[in-house]
């Protein structure tokens, strides 16, 4: 290759992506090149700790070697071949997860908000085939601040001005309601009313936790009058909260799991569909697909995933550091209004007179760390569920040197 167009130490990489990208996104001015565990390095060779892991879709860590292998060795056999045919990988696939999340059937996709579509289309064929609600009425309760993607049904039920602006008509069908409020869902439902889509933790909203009772409440209230559970665990699931799946924190199941992220340790997009076979049991062939959904390289990086995730103590990990991060966030005090979370699924909320997240992520990216910044005022703070203690008191000692700190410019580099 000429060296006229080889990447050099000096290639203006966010020059070149904000002139050539469209500006959907604002990231920190970073430029990262290379993952290990929980560490990252840009391209000038500075190390980060990583406190996103990808919106939690790298809970196994960067690179995790077994997962890698996996990846490796099935690419070299065979990659896609379309649900026309079958292939070795599928199979095991849906036994294995099946038996860890107690579920009965499997749809495969490839990413979070398909897992969303998918589950809305099943509830309401299910609604209309099971239920005998009139074709056209189904209806499905969704919760204020919720995130589930950014298609265009998904953000026509979203509360968040930003995601829905612009981008309208939207599709009707759905009910808003506040997030931890069960007897505002119970008044919501009617006759047609076939699912709630609740995330377990909001994590877009700014890890926003709901009182101790709420999701029992839910789950008694949708078997009483039968609708369909649908517990969104896209970020919540796959050990982020110190368990396999959030649900179990309060000891219920839900009749529709839709899980992603961290179901490929973040190598591959891969997610699913989970239910009983009363929802996902009512689809026949040509009514729902995806030429790339459960090809065998996904089947088999997923697998791996599953596996390092389980024989690791990935979850048990995450309810041990998780518990000794969140209490040395919430001794940080300063411009920290409060800390909360539930595993390593972490949020700092800055008071307003902070000046905002964005600015003390840009700090905390100074010191070494990679936070992201949600809804104004409030820092995220979600690693890969491998940290360490070691690892945590370091990350600690930094957030609360920035923090304690003088407020940083915005401007600053």
């Amino acid at each position: 290759m000429p060296d006229s167009i080889m990447p050099s130490f000096r290639y203006d990489h966010i020059g070149v992506e904000e002139r050539l990208g469209a500006h959907n996104y604002h990231p920190l001015d970073v430029v990262l090149t290379r993952g290990e565990g929980v560490w990252v390095w840009d391209v000038e060779g500075n190390r980060y700790l990583d406190c996103l892991a990808g919106y939690s879709a790298v809970n196994q860590g960067h690179c995790h070697p077994r997962i890698r292998e996996a990846l490796v060795a099935q690419s070299g056999r065979l990659t896609l071949t379309s649900r026309a045919f079958r292939n070795d990988q599928l199979a095991p696939y849906f036994e294995e997860l099946c038996a860890l999340t107690r579920s009965h059937l499997v749809l495969p996709m490839n990413t979070g908000a398909e897992a969303v579509e998918t589950a809305i289309k099943a509830v309401r064929k299910w609604g209309y085939e099971r239920r005998g609600i009139p074709e056209g009425a189904a209806e499905i309760i969704v919760c204020t601040g919720n995130f589930h993607g950014r298609t265009t049904a998904v953000i026509g039920f979203s509360s968040d001005p930003e995601a829905r602006g612009g981008f309208g008509p939207f599709a009707p069908g759905f009910r808003a309601v506040p997030f931890g409020d069960a007897a505002a869902l119970e008044a919501a439902i009617t006759p047609n009313t076939v699912g709630v889509l609740i995330e377990p933790i909001q994590g877009e909203a700014g890890v926003i936790i709901p009182p101790p009772g709420y999701l029992p409440a839910v789950r008694a209230l949708c078997t009483r009058h039968g609708v369909t559970l649908i517990l969104d665990e896209i970020q919540t699931g796959l050990g982020r909260t110190g368990r396999l799946l959030a649900e179990e924190h309060e000891g219920i199941e839900a009749d529709v799991t839709l899980v992603g992220k961290a179901l490929s340790g973040g190598f591959y997009p891969v997610s699913a569909v989970l239910s009983n076979g009363e929802v996902l049991g009512v689809l026949q062939p040509g009514q729902h697909g995806s030429t790339f959904g459960g090809n065998p390289l996904a089947c088999a990086v997923a697998r791996a995933a599953l596996r390092v995730l389980v024989e690791e103590d990935m979850p048990g990990n995450a309810a041990r550091i998780g518990a000794h991060l969140l209490a040395g966030l919430r001794g940080i005090g300063g411009p920290v209004r409060e800390a909360r979370g539930r595993g390593l699924m972490l949020a700092v909320e800055l008071h307003p007179e902070a000046g905002g997240a964005r600015r003390w992520c840009e700090a905390l990216r100074r010191a070494g760390l990679l936070c992201k910044d949600t809804h104004g005022h409030t820092i995220r703070v979600s690693p890969p569920l491998i940290l360490t203690r070691d690892q945590a008191d370091w990350a600690l000692e930094r957030i609360e040197g920035v923090l304690r700190g003088p407020t940083p410019d915005l401007a600053a580099g």
